[in-house]
């Protein structure tokens, strides 16, 4: 009789952690943002920094998000995007990571953010295409030139995706 009491408390014991450890989750946060506003002065320029305005931007992200504690921050390999990153990658004490556009949501990037929160900058072409490699499905159309606003956040938990996408002037 013992020895069937501890084989029941062992068998409720280990359905008990299996349970738990199918029921907790990694959740990965992204927000996506385009580059804050570039110089324009110089129309052959295509690595152009940003403008007065767009460093002010810069620093509003980085009030907007400052109670965000971020794991890492990834920018394409412009002056204007990391311009645009590195007031938020500062206040979380991170490196901004440089990210190719055309590798985007692959298994490196999936592996390397799963169960972290991530910041991710880019261009108002590349950031819908990233959000909607993310979500699965295209929703998203390229971001007017002259929107340099949008707010993307994509959580994923437990296997279900959520998206949203707001506009901060």
């Amino acid at each position: 009789m013992e020895r069937f009491l501890l084989t029941i408390c062992i068998t409720l014991f280990s359905v008990s952690t299996f349970a738990q450890e199918d029921t907790i989750s990694e959740t990965t946060t992204y927000y996506f943002i385009r580059h804050a506003e570039k110089d324009r002065s110089n129309p052959s320029e295509k690595d152009a920094s940003l403008t007065i305005e767009g460093h002010q931007r810069a620093q509003n992200w980085s009030l907007i998000f400052q109670h965000i504690p971020f794991d890492a921050v990834y920018s394409t390999n412009f002056n204007r995007t990391i311009e645009t990153g590195q007031p938020t990658a500062s206040n979380n004490r991170l490196e901004i990571i440089t990210y190719n556009v055309s590798d985007g949501y692959d298994e490196a990037f999936k592996k390397a953010t799963t169960g972290k929160t991530v910041l991710v900058v880019g261009h108002s072409n590349t950031i819908p295409d990233f959000v909607n490699a993310v979500i699965g499905h295209e929703k998203y159309n390229d971001i007017e030139d002259t929107n340099n606003g949008n707010l993307y956040i994509v959580t994923i938990s437990n296997g279900i995706t959520s998206d949203l996408v707001l506009t901060i002037n």
